[in-house]
């Protein structure tokens, strides 16, 4: 068999509501995924193999052994080469589908990077783990009318909303201003169950292929939640927060977008980890990498350098400039680590 083999897709295509037509559009579809970990692995992973043509991902991280429970595109094998989640993974999308365009973009989502990272796609869905990125994507989303779907999981719980800009309420309607640090459960302190990863990744998946394919009719501003423990399932209707509209979806306001929030040094859900971001764009890998073996153990890749720069410390350094310190959550230490190695 092939990747171009007319019986691949028979099984989705003699689903009446999808059909050839919408496959047709599947193939021809260009989604974002914001994010390579729990969810956005398992929606990358359904929407390969259901034929979308274009798949760009998006993530700022590397695989670690603790995601190997439910980050379902990875495998020890790339734990210990250290490869970025986004590039790791394409790798084995394509091994899945070959004809399908896979795009690893090693970058994070700020202010900065938004419009280029987010720009030409049909849909975006949500792999993120922070409120942040999410806030970036709703208000690109609704700024340039693009329909993407919001996903979070935690413990054993999980919900979903498809956000349509100028027909459903977006994520400031729902969530006006973002929870203070410490007042959520975060999968490090409420732990995550990978069932629960899989569900959430998987209906974003379903939702985003009902956008492609034009099946909008079937989206409402009604958000799924689930306990996978408590075996319950619910929807809420958000119908009322449509009609009222928000800053964002109708005065045009996007202070995430526009730098006026945000930006901070960023501690790592279910990492013992700090981002710190760049005081310039770019950075000369291989020179950094010389530098540091004569301070440390070094290990690198055209994507990154790692360096065990401290005991219990790690310093990992992409080529956007961003630094990613391991073994402290500490975000004064962590500047200060970058600022001893680095020089900023």
């Amino acid at each position: 068999m092939t990747s171009h083999d007319p019986d691949r897709y028979s099984r989705q295509t003699r689903f009446a509501p999808l059909g050839a037509e919408g496959q047709a559009r599947l193939a021809a579809g260009r989604v974002a995924i914001v994010g390579c970990g729990a969810l956005g692995s398992v929606a990358a992973l359904a929407l390969v193999r259901a034929g979308v043509g274009f798949v760009r991902l998006i993530d700022r991280d590397v695989p670690e052994c603790s995601n190997l429970p439910r980050q379902v595109l990875f495998d020890e094998a790339d734990v210990a080469a250290g490869l970025p989640k986004a590039v790791a993974a394409a790798r084995h999308l394509l091994a899945i589908n070959s004809a399908a365009t896979i795009e690893p973009v090693v970058a994070d989502l700020t202010a900065a990077t938004a419009t280029d990272l987010l720009g030409g796609v049909d849909a975006i869905v949500d792999g993120t783990d922070n409120f942040e990125a999410r806030y970036l994507v709703n208000e690109h989303a609704c700024r340039h009318g693009v329909p993407w779907v919001y996903g979070g999981a935690i413990g054993a719980e999980g919900r979903v909303l498809t956000i349509v800009p100028g027909r459903t309420a977006c994520l400031r309607c729902l969530v006006p201003d973002p929870p203070a640090p410490g007042s959520l459960p975060t999968c490090d302190t409420a732990g995550i169950l990978g069932p629960a990863a899989l569900v959430v990744g998987a209906v974003e998946a379903a939702e985003a292929i009902k956008l492609l394919a034009g099946a909008r009719d079937t989206l409402a501003s009604r958000m799924l939640v689930c306990d996978l423990w408590e075996n319950v399932w619910r929807t809420i209707d958000l119908s009322a927060l449509a009609t009222e509209g928000c800053p964002t979806c109708r005065g045009g306001d996007y202070p995430w977008l526009e730098g006026r929030l945000g930006g901070r040094p960023t501690a790592l859900c279910g990492r013992d980890a700090v981002q710190v971001m760049p005081a310039s764009q770019g950075i000369d890998l291989p020179g950094l990498a010389a530098r540091l073996a004569g301070v440390a153990s070094v290990k690198a890749n055209p994507w990154i350098v790692r360096a065990a720069v401290e005991p219990g410390i790690e310093l990992a350094v992409f080529a956007d400039g961003r630094a990613i310190v391991s073994g402290t959550r500490d975000e004064a230490r962590a500047r200060g680590i970058v600022a001893r190695y680095l020089g900023s």
